[in-house]
């Protein structure tokens, strides 16, 4: 057993007696909810395929102001990280 790995959600083969597939699928089947929307979410294997998903995933999103609000966050928070640990910031700035 894997310190670092993920635990399966079990399957079973259980089917209602009443029943009725109209199309709607097995309703005790476990899946994600946002799985027809991102790529992020499931199985993927390694960091490497997690950050190419979400890399991929950034770049291909349709509502822009949502990278660009990610980007400004991310951004003030290095700032705030290089305030902590006294960087000095002159090095980029010429005289």
């Amino acid at each position: 057993m894997g310190i670092l790995k993920i635990r399966k959600n079990k399957k079973f083969s259980y089917t209602p007696r009443y029943f009725d597939d109209k199309g709607q699928g097995n309703p005790f089947e476990i899946k994600h909810k946002f799985d027809e929307y991102r790529t992020t979410v499931g199985s993927n294997k390694g960091l490497k395929t997690k950050f190419n998903n979400a890399l991929d995933d950034f770049k291909n999103n349709p509502d822009k102001e949502v990278n660009r609000r990610v980007l400004i966050i991310v951004g003030i928070l290095v700032l705030i990280f290089l305030f902590i640990i006294d960087f000095d910031l002159s090095i980029f700035f010429s005289k």
